[in-house]
């Protein structure tokens, strides 16, 4: 007679083999359910990570960067709203290789509003079109700058009036996102106002506004130079100027005390005023040696006869004439013969006249004087030494000694250029200088990134472990276990009813708890059976009720 061990045997497969179909069909369909559960956990494990790698993209930007993700064989999603989402280890390298193809191009458009022109168009659609266009090219101009990711430009253009009193000039206002980091020089935001008012007719520099994301104007600035009434090239150069003469009284202090122990500060007072004279001036009564001769004329007369009247008509004329002098100094010789001669021709011959003019030159001097921009008024410089560290341990710095300060002091005077009639002043100090600490600030734990992105690993590992374990050892085993379990009582069919094969089979090797439930059993069968062959009518509608439910 077979045993339950016998009918039942210790191999998995055996015992899978000797199972009804319902529980073979069972057993099958559990252990493929776990395993598709584990593999399904397996490959989320191995899922990316994704991150946003551009949102709020224009569908025509969007359509491109698509595109050439799927080029590059990149994996991607796309979530509402218009965000692409990449592997977040992939994310900057991406960006760096769409930047390199000028994706994303912005949301802007430019003149290609005016490809394809509507049929029936007004003309104030036409303006309105036009504008959108200028804008959408002139914010894509802007954004070719290096430290500009994105630009908005809004232009205001009044209408034209034949009138000049109702006549308004266009205005600008630039909006310009600027990279992590990057900010616009002066020059950069000049060179944005002159590309806007340069493109638009009667646009002045002055009236273009620009503008950061943080709300901050760069068109104009609210510290000293506008204070001093100063533009912001002039205050530029201010700046400039005491950097430099900063830098010049440090590099010839720090030989002396060395590096990091002398601070300066220099104040520079210019002129920006721009001054032009004329001066004429002529020297009093030069003397004729000194003097150039302009122009010269000389005229001679003579008249013949000797008692002919000459003169001038009238009373001085009809006088007679003087007693005669001798001079005091009488010529002789050659030369009181040649006076003679003259003398005697002039009484024989009559009256002669000679007349000479000599224009001489005045002396004049011109003078024009135009000041340079940006003269030096005055300066004034602070420097300030620290105390001489000393090389033993443990020991204090000592100040500097007055002789050596002196020295510094020349020399402070000699880099600035000291002027005292101009009212330069420089004060050296020595001091000590207290450098602050700077207290490190650890970061908490939770917010370390590279913590963040370790507790998800462990995590995501951690609860893969955990699935895998409670489907192994809390669905699955316990599952087959009862599915392949050894029956401990077996129904009996024959001739004996259900006690009768029981005996057959097992015999006396049936425990006596078993044998008790099974002769309860036998006993409530046969006590139906006999309830049945004395009723049969009462049975019919039994089984008639069944079926009629059924």
């Amino acid at each position: 007679m077979a045993t339950p061990q016998e009918q039942f045997p210790s191999n998995p497969l055996q015992r899978f083999n000797a199972l009804p179909g319902s529980r073979k069909m069972g057993v099958v369909v559990a252990l493929a359910a776990t395993i598709a559960l584990l593999v399904g956990a397996v490959l989320w494990s191995r899922t990316p990570d994704y991150r946003v790698l551009f949102s709020g993209l224009s569908e025509r930007d969007a359509g491109s960067v698509v595109a050439t993700l799927q080029q590059m064989n990149v994996p991607y999603k796309t979530e509402a709203g218009g965000a692409i989402m990449v592997p977040s280890d992939q994310v900057y390298d991406v960006r760096f290789k769409l930047a390199s193809q000028g994706l994303p191009r912005g949301g802007s458009v430019g003149f290609e509003l005016m490809d394809n022109p509507k049929l029936g168009m007004t003309q104030f659609q036409e303006q309105v079109t036009y504008q959108r266009a200028l804008e959408g090219e002139l914010a894509r101009t802007i954004q070719t700058l290096a430290p500009v990711e994105a630009a908005r430009v809004h232009l205001a253009i009044p209408k034209p009036s034949v009138f000049i009193r109702e006549q308004q000039k266009p205005s600008a206002s630039v909006l310009v996102n600027l990279y992590a980091g990057r900010t616009l020089d002066t020059n950069q935001v000049g060179a944005i106002a002159h590309l806007v008012s340069s493109s638009v007719p009667d646009l002045a520099a002055d009236h273009v506004t620009v503008v950061d994301q943080a709300g901050n104007m760069l068109t104009s600035r609210s510290d000293s130079a506008s204070l001093r009434g100063l533009s912001s090239s002039q205050f530029d150069y201010v700046r400039e100027l005491e950097g430099y003469y900063a830098q010049r009284i440090e590099a010839i202090v720090v030989p002396i005390v060395g590096a990091n122990n002398v601070k300066a500060e220099v104040r520079a007072d210019l002129d920006f005023s721009e001054d032009e004279s004329t001066s004429e001036s002529y020297k009093p009564n030069p003397s004729p040696e000194t003097q150039a001769v302009r122009s010269q004329q000389s005229s001679q007369e003579s008249g013949g006869g000797g008692n002919q009247a000459g003169g001038i008509p009238g009373a001085l004329s009809n006088q007679p004439p003087g007693p005669a002098t001798a001079p005091l100094t009488a010529p002789t010789g050659a030369n009181a013969g040649a006076a003679g001669g003259a003398n005697a021709a002039a009484g024989a011959g009559g009256s002669s006249r000679r007349d000479s003019v000599t224009n001489f030159e005045l002396d004049k001097t011109i003078r024009h004087v135009r000041e340079s921009l940006g003269r030096i008024k005055r300066l004034s410089a602070a420097v300030v030494v620290n105390y001489r560290a000393s090389n033993e341990p443990d020991a204090k710095p000592t100040p500097i000694p007055a002789q050596e300060l002196d020295q510094i002091n020349n020399l402070v005077k000699e880099a600035l250029g000291y002027n005292q009639a101009r009212g330069d002043t420089v004060n050296v100090v020595n001091a000590a200088f207290t450098e602050a600490k700077a207290e490190e600030v650890e970061a908490p734990v939770w917010k370390d990134p590279d913590n963040i992105s370790l507790a998800k690993e462990l995590l995501k590992n951690l609860l893969i472990f955990g699935l895998a374990f409670y489907l192994v050892f809390g669905v699955l085993r316990p599952l087959l276990r009862d599915l392949v379990r050894v029956p401990e009582t077996l129904p009996g069919e024959g001739h004996g009813g259900a006690g009768a094969g029981l005996d057959e089979d097992y015999g006396d090797t049936m425990a006596p708890e078993v044998r008790s439930q099974v002769d309860a059993y036998q006993h409530n069968l046969n006590s139906v059976r006999d309830f049945s062959k004395q009723n049969p009518k009462i049975v019919a509608e039994v089984v008639k009720e069944w079926m009629a439910k059924e």
